[in-house]
């Protein structure tokens, strides 16, 4: 076995310092030499490549008497004796492969150089487009701040928050909290008592009445009521209603979910014979197909009880079933006899009873506005039975008197549907006019194909009393009620179209300002935090049992029907704040030129004159105002009672 060939030092490429013999023929010379003694071959330097350290024999390169590389090559590699002669290799070969590897060599060298340059000017730049794109994002920053402190009414803001500092002592006033005038108290329920004297509807009538309800919440609970009395008027009987999923609650709860059933069915079961479900024969019928199923485009809004008698009872006679399906707002008010009145009123106000998991919830959060334990008020027992949960080892909050603490419950109707559907504009100038120009398009496309044809003025629609109230001027009417900045507020409804920048000047003059959100826990809200009428459950829950109700849109059906519940339950101490928003637009329009005093006058006549007591005014809806016969009574000084 031939000896090892010893390795060239690593430490230095040039191989001529390891002596001056070198053979003139590299071939001669490696067939000459044994292996180990290939140092002694005539000829130049030797270069020492890097390959050399790898495992294999050594090829000598380059032309005889000139300079050579020494590599390690599987291509080139020689083996001992014949094997190497036999391959064939020229020094012309060896040369040309140096060459080749040379150059290649110093392409990779140049191409490192030049990569590295790159990624230096690229990290320059990326750290410069970083640094760019940071100084843009603080700009933009900037710029939303500014918009977040951009309000409407600058003078105004600025001394209504100096008049809620100064307000302190007004804030105690009596007539803040409570009704400003005593005949309110004159006024007492009296829809208790059934219509009728005589027994329990039977089961021999004309059919079954069925009501598939739109809307929300509220909407719903107004065509509860409703179809009750038209159940009664058509001598039917009332299938348990049923709820329509909408895409903007998107809820699917149904009667069961949002009231107690068996509470409804047996407190009306002296006026209207009440069941959970068609008979059998008549759950598989097509309602559309035998002709039983009324839409909204067949009954007029608000329609008299002569025109349910002309349309709907000759199909229930004939099919013995009538589907109303919508069922908005289709009984009037005005032409209801008496008797069916009651029965409207003794629904809203006395059968319908939330379900037991609301009133538990809602009892929950009532108390910790308040800072109490217990059960304070009528309204509370009306609201939740026998469901006020216990929190007597809970800590109390108490007002500066010792007494629990008295809260304000607005609610601020300025969801994006409502400002988007309203066409005024409010501030925001173009990029707002943008937003909901967008809104329109998507969410009323028959709105939108409409203005395409007509011109609005938003200052007209203003005037007229038709925009909504901003957070900003609401929270001046309450500045001007006198209500400081210690005021603890309890704000109802969606989101509020344009979040906190929106917010942020009723904020400033009100620091005390909640949500249900704040006061429950999300743990408390998670059974019900995707179930947006359960939810609304609590809104009108929170406001019913307020010390003052703050009302900004008088459309609204939560607001119709808690004014309504605080009338009716309130016993004259439930006062509920509704501003004129015509004569409101009137003042705003005057803002340049008046003084805070002259404003806070304005402002609380036009308050006072809707708290003034009275019965309600032809075609006004009973749920906003009992006070007319069949629903409230009014008691005289001798304790005798009319309506």
């Amino acid at each position: 076995m031939a000896p090892e060939r010893p390795k060239p030092p690593s430490s230095h490429p040039l191989a001529a310092k390891w002596g001056p013999s070198c053979c003139q023929d590299l071939r001669g010379c490696l067939d000459d030499k044994p292996a180990h003694d290939w140092r002694s071959c005539n000829g130049g330097a030797f270069l020492i490549d890097r390959a050399a350290e790898m495992e294999g024999s050594w090829v000598v390169v380059g032309p005889p008497g000139g300079e050579g590389r020494v590599g390690a090559t599987n291509i080139g590699r020689l083996r001992q004796g014949k094997s190497a002669r036999g391959a064939g290799v020229t020094s012309w070969d060896l040369r040309v492969f140096a060459g080749v590897v040379g150059f290649m060599g110093c392409l990779l060298l140049v191409a490192s150089q030049l990569m590295s340059a790159v990624h230096q000017v690229q990290f320059r730049n990326g750290a410069t487009s970083v640094n760019f794109r940071g100084l843009q994002e603080v700009k933009q920053n900037l710029v939303r701040k500014e918009q977040a402190e951009q309000i409407m009414h600058e003078r105004l803001i600025q001394m209504a928050t100096l008049a809620t500092t100064k307000n302190e002592s007004d804030s105690d006033n009596f007539a803040l909290w409570e009704e400003p005038y005593q005949q309110a108290r004159k006024w007492k329920p009296c829809a208790a008592k059934h219509s009728l004297a005589d027994e329990e509807p039977g089961e021999n009538n004309n059919g079954y009445i069925l009501i598939s309800a739109n809307g929300g919440l509220n909407q719903q609970r107004v065509a509860v009521c409703n179809a009750v009395v038209v159940a009664a008027l058509l001598n039917a009987t009332l299938v348990l209603p049923r709820f329509l999923y909408s895409s903007v609650w998107k809820d699917k709860s149904q009667f069961g979910d949002i009231y107690q059933e068996d509470y409804f069915v047996n407190y009306m079961k002296s006026d209207v014979r009440i069941v959970k479900d068609l008979p059998p024969h008549l759950q598989s019928v097509d309602f559309e197909a035998i002709g039983s199923q009324i839409t909204d485009n067949d009954i007029m809004k608000e329609a008299e009880p002569s025109e349910f008698i002309k349309s709907a009872l000759p199909i229930l006679r004939k099919n013995h079933v009538v589907h109303f399906l919508g069922f908005g707002n289709r009984l009037g008010f005005d032409s209801v006899p008496v008797h069916l009145q009651r029965l409207r009123c003794r629904c809203n106000f006395h059968a319908l009873k939330f379900a037991p998991e609301i009133q538990k919830l809602g009892s929950l959060l009532v108390q910790r506005l308040r800072g109490v334990s217990e059960m304070q008020t009528e309204m509370d027992k009306q609201l939740f039975g026998g469901n006020m949960i216990d929190t007597a080892s809970g800590e109390e909050r108490t007002d500066d008197a010792g007494g629990p603490t008295r809260y304000l419950a607005l609610h601020m109707r300025f969801e994006v549907d409502m400002v988007a559907y309203s066409l005024c504009e409010f501030g925001g100038g173009e990029e707002e006019r943008r937003e909901l120009h967008a809104f329109r398009e998507t969410h009323f496309p028959a709105l939108a194909t409409r203005l395409r044809n007509i011109t609005v003025s938003p200052e007209e629609l203003r005037s007229q009393g038709r925009c909504l109230l901003t957070p900003e001027e609401a929270g001046l009417i309450l500045s001007a009620l006198g209500y400081d900045h210690r005021t603890f507020m309890y704000v109802a409804g969606s989101q509020i179209y344009g979040g906190a920048t929106r917010r942020r000047p009723l904020t400033r003059l009100y620091p005390n300002l909640v949500t249900k959100e704040d006061i429950l826990s999300s743990d408390e809200l998670a059974p019900i935090k995707n179930f947006s009428s359960r939810l609304a459950a609590l809104d009108f829950i929170a406001c019913a049992s307020s010390d003052v109700f703050a009302v900004t849109d008088s459309g609204s059906q939560l607001s119709s029907l808690v004014s309504g519940y605080r009338v009716y339950h309130g016993r004259g101490r439930a006062p509920t704040l509704h501003p004129n928003r015509k004569r409101y637009a009137q003042i705003l329009s005057e803002e340049g030129g008046i003084e805070w005093s002259g404003f806070q006058k304005r402002v609380r006549t036009m308050v006072e004159e809707y708290k003034r007591v009275r019965a309600r005014p032809r075609g006004r809806t009973v749920y906003r105002q009992p006070r007319t016969p069949g629903c409230m009574c009014r008691a005289g000084g001798d304790g005798s009672v009319d309506f």
